[in-house]
């Protein structure tokens, strides 16, 4: 099993980063490699990804949800296993630390390959600063969902 840790400054209020980090199905908008993402219900997703040709669909469940503080994951059907944490803390009344945790199993030579080279740490880190640019640039979220899982 592989780990990643990374986190980023957000200069919206907490409230804001938490929920439009909710709206998962705008993640396309900031993480390279995820093509569409449906929400089919409160805490389950299905994923369609893209990374360097190789396509993957799964469905992720949310296994905690704590509205300003924290979203947990895992992969619960098709061809991809990981899980994953993120979680929110004000810096100040208009900054957010966001931090992710994500473990996964590589398959292949490929992705064992992409791993140990770092290209899933530097898809994480430019993913969450491309969060950043994009909540930073509207100011507003996109929506809410703030209930508890």
């Amino acid at each position: 099993m592989s780990h990643v840790e990374e986190h980023v400054e957000v200069n919206v209020p907490l409230r804001t980063a938490y929920n439009q980090w909710t709206q998962f199905e705008e993640f396309p908008a900031f993480m390279e490699g995820v093509e569409r993402i449906e929400q089919r219900g409160e805490a389950l997703t299905h994923w369609v990804t893209n990374v360097n040709g190789v396509e993957r669909e799964f469905d992720a469940r949310i296994t905690e949800q704590l509205p300003d503080r924290r979203i947990a994951w895992m992969t619960v059907d098709g061809e991809a296993r990981q899980a994953g944490l993120v979680t929110f803390e004000p810096v100040d009344a208009t900054t957010t630390r966001i931090d992710l945790h994500m473990n996964w199993v590589p398959e292949g030579l490929a992705e064992n390959a992409a791993d140990k080279l770092g290209f899933v740490q530097r898809q994480v880190a430019g993913d969450l600063k491309r969060f950043k640019v994009f909540i930073e640039t509207r100011g507003v979220e996109t929506g809410a969902w703030r209930g508890e899982v």
